[in-house]
């Protein structure tokens, strides 16, 4: 087994935050203070991007943190040209960090003379100089063959199921809920995870981005029920369903996101939807406007990023983490002190 004594750790300005809390955390892992390199991410006055990095990298592991969020390109050419400066350092290997993948959703032609884009960004990611590629809740999972590198995804779904065991006592009364059909997968692995149900609500849309009509396939009468899915961008598909599951009966109704993009009028929907709660992860930085709303809680996946990137820089394994039996002890000690 390769030992880890040469993981460096280096963030963009996308998440700084998330990246600090996974320095932190590989520090308490390793028993062994583990900080970002020094390095200077900045914009000229024109709005192009320089890099310089400050440490020696040469013959290093290095972690590049760097989520591809909003501003999407700004983070993407980042991302790109940190790469590249490691490259150009004589880094040994280099692993983009990237725990929100943009224009995933731009995973296939929708129609004609139209880019895949998340391919696109492959590509891009790759010619930089990358060496493998470390995620967590791709959009579409065929994204990870867009790739000729190794890919690591990530699932927030133990984190989820450990958190909603952790928050919610009664588990017999609760319905896991996919807001559309082509989530379902992703709800009745959350659902086998904490023992509960499956419900499916099933939309029509007459046209992008407006919904026709919303129907619930299955009994959520009396039920506590959770929406999970891997995006929230405006929160309106989020939100018609909560109303439509309280129609239906249920108690209550909480939600579970992966990753809370949130833009627009997202945010004052949540606040004033029928949503008990709605709970995101750290991949995006939250916005003070997203800490400040009242049934939005953040979960961190800082713990299982530190992780997996220790047992990647140890080459073991990290499919080991799709279990929340490993996440368990680490989470634990997340919920005592953070």
């Amino acid at each position: 087994m390769k030992m880890d004594q040469g993981i460096r750790l280096i963030s963009g300005n996308a998440n700084r935050k998330l990246a600090d809390a996974i320095a932190r955390r590989i520090t308490v892992y390793r028993g062994e203070p583990v900080s970002i390199a020094d390095a200077r991410v900045q914009r000229f006055n024109d709005g192009e991007i320089f890099v310089e990095i400050y440490e020696n990298v040469r013959g290093e592991d290095v972690f590049v943190v760097q989520p591809t969020s909003n501003p999407a390109n700004d983070n993407l050419m980042e991302l790109l040209i940190i790469i590249d400066a490691l490259r150009r350092s004589s880094a040994a290997r280099i692993t983009a960090v990237i725990p929100y993948f943009g224009y995933a959703r731009q995973d296939r032609k929708t129609a004609a003379r139209t880019p895949i884009s998340a391919k696109l960004v492959a590509n891009l990611i790759t010619e930089a100089g990358a060496d493998r590629v470390l995620t967590m809740d791709l959009h579409a999972g065929q994204i990870q063959g867009f790739f000729d590198i190794p890919v690591d995804n990530l699932y927030a779904a133990p984190v989820f199921a450990l958190d909603i065991k952790h928050n919610i006592k009664d588990l017999s009364n609760v319905t896991v809920v996919s807001p559309d059909v082509g989530g379902v997968v992703r709800a009745r692995d959350l659902a086998k995870r904490i023992g509960g149900d499956l419900a499916i609500v099933d939309k029509r849309r007459e046209r992008a981005g407006e919904i026709e009509s919303m129907t619930v396939i299955g009994d959520v009468s009396g039920r506590s029920c959770l929406i999970v899915d891997d995006i929230c961008d405006t929160a309106g598909t989020l939100c018609k369903a909560a109303a439509l599951l309280k129609e239906k009966g249920a108690t209550e109704v909480h939600a579970y996101i992966s990753h809370g993009v949130l833009s627009g009028p997202a945010i004052e929907r949540v606040s004033s939807s029928e949503l008990e709660s709605l709970v995101i992860t750290d991949s995006i930085e939250p916005t003070e406007a997203v800490r400040a709303c009242s049934n939005i809680r953040v979960v961190s996946v800082a713990p299982m990023l530190a992780q997996a990137i220790l047992n990647v820089g140890n080459d073991t394994s990290v499919s080991s983490l799709f279990d929340e039996g490993t996440l368990q002890p680490i989470y634990e000690a997340f919920y005592r002190f953070d």
